[in-house]
């Protein structure tokens, strides 16, 4: 998708609509501008939930299952792990 627009006078640039729409872009929303070769890159800046890490682990507490068995090891867990995305990628073939 490629559009023009006009740099103004004031040094400003309207993003056209449709290009806002597809990206999401909202008004306020801060921009990164980046130099890129001969031209700029505008990068929208993640924006931070506004929870605190204790809101965000306690949400998690809520959502994840509960475990209920013995201790794991950070191995047990790896291997599970590793297990896990063997047989997802087995899956995709």
């Amino acid at each position: 998708m490629n559009t023009q627009t006009t740099l103004s006078g004031k040094g400003q640039v309207v993003i056209p609509k449709d290009m806002r729409d597809a990206l999401g872009l909202v008004p306020g929303q801060k921009l990164d501008v980046v130099r890129a070769g001969n031209g700029v890159l505008l990068r929208p800046v993640l924006q931070k939930s506004g929870r605190t890490t204790e809101e965000i682990f306690a949400h998690l507490r809520e959502i994840a299952p509960k475990w209920e068995g013995p201790p794991v090891s950070i191995e047990e867990m790896d291997c599970a792990i590793d297990a896990m995305f063997a047989a997802r990628s087995k899956e995709d073939i």
